[in-house]
């Protein structure tokens, strides 16, 4: 059943001033209308949240559109999701078709919000938003641990919409601040440079994960796919979950070697990679050399995460890149799941939540291997731990929570005209 704004979130705002084809006020009968741009679509977790994002809007009953090229792995996902998707024609130079089909639809459908959620399309939504000629405002998120990468973007763009949600506080100090490792392993970690401008638009608004799909179960589904991956009834799964793109992943080798490491002393304990990537050789590889034959295995790629994530024992999330918050941490913790993560960048802050489980030092083998071996050394969550695990994540972790959140800013950033 949908839900609608809280009362005190809908006072009224004049947008009569700001288009001209129709005047109408905001209120609790007269819903917001929203269009978030996106020029990707093909995947990952800034396109799942986009999408989530825009299910969560118009389950509490404002108008909102996605806009973006069709045929792509998350257009139908939107359209799965049944929220109105409007079909951008293909980039063209300089992304100009994107941009002017973007402008027409904002003025043609009176949007008073334009979000956009990848870097690439900082510009092309700053654009789109003024030639439509009727000044929405402009939103934009910022899904990674790290500034924009152009020089232009980290001067100007604060001085070009009129709010930029971060989805974790380490986030929002990298913007605001910087945050620099110069002596990180990583070449992405070592120099993140902070943008310029007015740190006020700056806000906090954690991302969202679905908690009535990740939350405990106990369902045929689970021994079934356990069965599938080969895991008998008494042995104990530890998975590293994520994609394993090169170079190096989201730290399935380090997961690896801390396998190998304790494989022996845990006789039933199993090694799981699930995900896809370019990676897949080289992980077979350090499978065989390291030992682990029978121990470890990349599993065929997996479309039911809630149901995988119930079918594992403990997830690892051994991340060496940068992390704007993890939310593969909070879907574990949903499912009842204990976790052992990097203390890396956003992490720490999905694992509050939880606290089930250990963080460890990033790229460290002993402390990865020590806590993968002292969870396994542990009985297994029981049934009322889990539900008050899901009861937390569920509280904080909502895409419902996020939408309301989301929504509460597009409202005060209306209210201010």
């Amino acid at each position: 059943m949908k839900s609608s704004v809280p009362a005190k979130s809908v006072a009224s705002v004049d947008s009569t001033s700001t288009c001209p084809e129709r005047r109408f006020r905001v209120n609790a009968l007269n819903p917001l209308r929203i269009l978030h741009l996106n020029s990707l679509l093909t995947g990952g977790g800034t396109d799942d949240q986009c999408a989530r994002l825009a299910f969560g809007l118009q389950q509490l009953d404002h108008r909102v559109w996605v806009a973006g090229p069709d045929g792509r792995e998350f257009s139908k996902t939107i359209r799965n999701l049944g929220v109105p998707f409007h079909p951008t024609p293909p980039d063209g130079h300089l992304k100009l078709g994107f941009i002017l089909a973007a402008a027409r639809f904002i003025r043609s459908e009176c949007i008073q919000i334009v979000h956009s959620h990848h870097g690439r399309d900082i510009w092309p939504t700053v654009l789109a938003a003024r030639l439509s000629g009727t000044r929405p405002k402009i939103v934009l998120t910022r899904h990674m641990a790290k500034s924009p990468s152009s020089w232009p973007s980290r001067r100007l763009i604060l001085g070009q919409c009129d709010a930029l949600i971060a989805v974790s506080h380490f986030v929002a100090r990298v913007l605001r601040e910087g945050v620099y490792e110069p002596h990180s392993p990583e070449p992405e970690r070592r120099s993140r440079s902070p943008l310029r401008g007015d740190f006020r638009k700056i806000r906090v608004i954690h991302g969202g994960i679905d908690t009535d799909r990740f939350r405990p179960m106990i369902v045929p589904e689970i021994a079934t796919l356990r069965n599938a991956w080969g895991l008998k009834p008494d042995y104990f799964a530890f998975a590293c979950i994520g994609g394993y793109s090169l170079p190096r992943g989201k730290g399935q080798r380090e997961f690896l070697q801390a396998a190998a490491c304790i494989h022996q002393q845990v006789p039933n304990a199993r090694f799981l990679i699930i995900g896809r990537g370019s990676m897949g050789d080289t992980l077979r590889a350090d499978i065989d050399r390291l030992g682990l034959v029978g121990k470890a295995w990349l599993t065929p790629y997996c479309t039911d995460m809630p149901t995988a994530m119930n079918a594992i024992d403990c997830l690892v999330h051994p991340q060496i890149g940068t992390e704007a918050l993890g939310l593969v941490v909070c879907e574990a913790h949903a499912c009842g799941k204990p976790v052992i993560a990097s203390e890396l960048d956003g992490i720490p802050e999905a694992f509050a939540i939880g606290k089930q489980g250990r963080l460890v030092p990033p790229e460290d083998i002993a402390p990865l291997s020590n806590a993968m071996l002292s969870e396994a050394g542990r009985p297994r969550l029981d049934e009322l731990t889990r539900a008050e695990l899901h009861r937390r994540v569920a509280a904080k972790f909502s895409f419902k929570t996020s939408a309301e959140q989301v929504a509460e800013l597009y409202l005060e950033l209306l209210r201010s005209r």
